[in-house]
């Protein structure tokens, strides 16, 4: 209540306000209301996340492909209607032609995509729920692969948030511990204090049984401006005085210490606060005034000195080397947390984020510099401590400038960051408006679960990547062969129902994609849909693939239509199907992962339903095949084989030259 030396720039810092959703645990007052409703901090904190927009990566990335797809096909389609209006104006069937864009515009779209990526998504969803990891927008799989700065809180996910006794000072008195336990609060409602909690489960069997012999009769409870707590027991007749609380404090009030004593007490002390523990100091007073049940305060003078104990929130089992595997997965970790500056930095040291406590940034420092100098701050550093909701936001905000972010959170006040970042992390026992934001949810809170997600997101990407450039490059090199064709010949050179074949017969492999096998390289780092690359990667085979289709032209355009179209149509999806097989992998595909038995199992009889079909009297019947001769399909397969010969080449010269995989892949 009392008025502060300075005014409070950050919430921590105004503690003589009692701010809106707070718990009063003890004790009485009287208040004035500051504001209320959306003028309140918490308020603020939900108009700050209203007004947050978020449009997630997956979504940005299928837009950029699907806006790229659509106005090649329209260009083209253009050209090519125009163009056989103009060459074949003596011969023109109108209602054909039409028909026929129609089919070459269906046979160039990939409309495998949502169901390829919606089974890859489900597949990732499942698995992750099998480690207690509920997935509420799924597209966040794959949005998690791309993470290249992952951003967390300090307590419950690198620590336990259960305080622990870390030592006694070695020179405290062997009952410390059972006096400390003494002055612990009773239990309310089955809650204790995190600091009774650890005493009491330090205690030894002995000890406990010792603890049953004394009769609390009277107690101050702590207070923060006593920083101490006392408490009057009695066991056979004697009364103590039990004093627990700050070091200083009950220094202060003690009558048997040195001035050599008390300066190793604030020596251990100091060191205790470089490894992020907390301190307790207990003494205690024999009395000897039966009536001193109602003056405790006075009778705290001339304390008995016993000695300190200090606590760590331990950190979780295998953090560090989660940390270590974030770094190998080229993902940045940085800490968010509202604790100070010395225990976010010995949190931080003990996992390896950072080496001293000059690399933790305090959060009103970081307010204090331009938004240049702030960008430059967040590059340099990987922990802030003492930081505000907004401040958060604005990390966050900063950040997905240059980064794709993912921020994990828990509190009213994580809101505004989690809407903003790409991929929002809460626990299970989040804030209900901060659960309604989010978009994974962790029944575990663990770093090494996230890193699960982000391994999981990236295979998604990575078959769903196959796919794009799968079947863009195959129906691009068809769709411009057929279309050049049609220009040359004075007969459509496949026949609509024929198109649409091979559009249904080679896509059909392709939704085994989503559960196909990745190789290492794949993983080592964050991905991104690259429309450049995947532009360049489609266009470039993608000729390869129209030069081998008029290779299938030329040889049989002069025999007759149905021979062209028949033979045409069986060396077009053979052709598209051993390119699947060329383009899952940028290394040389014996020396990939093997193909899953999914994609085997789907392309397997794809083929052989390819070369079939012709021969029965059903697709001759429907889709007018000519009965394809032996030769031919001998000279078709030869075909395949050197087209697939010559996929490989061009593909490892590429991927050589721009964008040239690890060498040390180990299959996944």
């Amino acid at each position: 209540s009392d008025p502060l030396p300075k005014p409070a720039k950050e919430f921590y810092q105004a503690k003589n306000i009692g701010f809106s959703g707070t718990v009063v645990v003890n004790g009485q007052a009287k208040g004035v209301v500051l504001a209320t409703g959306p003028e309140t901090a918490t308020g603020h904190i939900n108009r700050l996340t209203l007004q947050t927009m978020h449009v997630s990566d997956f979504e940005k990335g299928v837009a950029r492909i699907s806006k790229f797809i659509l106005r090649l096909i329209l260009v083209t389609l253009v050209f090519v209607f125009l163009a056989n209006a103009v060459l074949k104006k003596d011969s023109l069937n109108l209602f054909e032609l039409i028909i026929f864009s129609i089919a070459l515009a269906v046979s160039v779209v990939p409309e495998a995509l949502p169901a390829v990526t919606t089974f890859s998504l489900s597949r990732g969803a499942l698995k992750l729920a099998k480690k207690k990891v509920v997935v509420r927008r799924l597209s966040a799989i794959e949005d998690l692969g791309g993470i290249e700065i992952l951003c967390t809180d300090k307590t419950g996910t690198l620590t336990e948030n259960s305080l622990t006794v870390a030592e006694l000072y070695p020179n405290s008195s062997p009952e410390t511990l059972l006096y400390a336990n003494l002055a612990s609060a009773p239990i309310k409602k089955n809650q204790l204090e995190p600091f009774d909690i650890a005493l009491g489960k330090k205690l030894s069997p002995l000890e406990k049984k010792k603890v049953k012999n004394f009769t609390r009769l009277a107690e101050i409870p702590f207070n923060p401006s006593r920083r101490r707590n006392s408490v009057l027991v009695k066991t056979a007749g004697q009364l103590t005085l039990v004093v627990r609380g700050a070091p200083e404090i009950i220094m202060k009030l003690s009558a048997n210490l040195s001035t050599t004593e008390k300066q190793k007490i604030n020596q251990w002390i100091s060191e205790q606060g470089v490894y992020g523990r907390r301190v307790l100091a207990v003494a205690t007073k024999k009395i000897n005034d039966q009536k001193s049940l109602n003056q405790i305060e006075l009778l705290e003078s001339a304390l008995d000195w016993l000695g300190l104990i200090s606590f760590v929130d331990p950190i979780k089992p295998g953090v560090a080397a989660a940390v270590k595997q974030a770094a190998k997965l080229k993902v940045k970790i940085k800490i968010l947390t509202g604790d100070s500056q010395e225990v976010a930095a010995a949190v931080a040291q003990q996992i390896g984020l950072v080496n001293s406590p000059a690399e933790v940034m305090n959060g009103e420092n970081l307010d204090r510099l331009s938004k240049v100098k702030q960008s430059q701050a967040l590059e340099k550093y990987s922990v802030f401590a003492r930081v505000s909701p907004e401040q958060k936001y604005n990390i966050i905000k900063l950040l997905q400038e240059k980064y794709v972010c993912g921020f994990l959170g828990e509190g009213i006040n994580d809101t505004p960051a989690l809407k903003l970042a790409g991929v929002s992390l809460v626990v299970q026992s989040a804030a209900d408006i901060t659960r309604e934001v989010s978009d994974i949810v962790l029944l575990n809170k663990s770093l090494a679960v996230i890193l699960d997600g982000i391994n999981e997101g990236r295979k998604i990407f990575s078959n769903t990547t196959k796919y794009i450039k799968s079947t863009l490059a195959s129906n691009f090199g068809n769709f411009y062969a057929i279309a050049i064709a049609s220009m040359l010949i004075d007969f459509l050179p496949m026949l609509p129902v024929q198109i649409l074949l091979v559009n249904l017969l080679s896509d059909f492999p392709l939704i085994a994609l989503a559960a196909d096998n990745i190789d290492k390289s794949e993983l080592n780092e964050p991905q991104k849909y690259n429309i450049k690359d995947i532009t360049i990667i489609a266009t470039v085979l993608g000729v390869i693939s129209t030069i081998f289709d008029f290779i299938f032209f030329g040889i049989f355009s002069r025999i007759s239509p149905g021979v062209l179209q028949t033979n045409w149509f069986i060396g077009s999806i053979l052709t598209e199907l051993v390119f699947i097989f060329s383009i899952r992998t940028k290394r040389f595909f014996l020396w990939a992962k093997p193909p899953s038995l999914a994609l085997l199992g789907l392309t397997i009889p794809a083929f052989a339903a390819t070369i079939i079909l012709p021969l029965t009297a059903l697709g001759q019947k429907i889709f007018h095949f000519v009965r394809p001769t032996t030769t031919h399909l001998l000279l078709i397969l030869g075909i395949v084989v050197i087209y697939f010969t010559c996929t490989e080449i061009v593909k490892l010269a590429y991927y050589k030259i721009f964008n040239q995989p690890n060498n040390d892949e180990t299959a996944h």
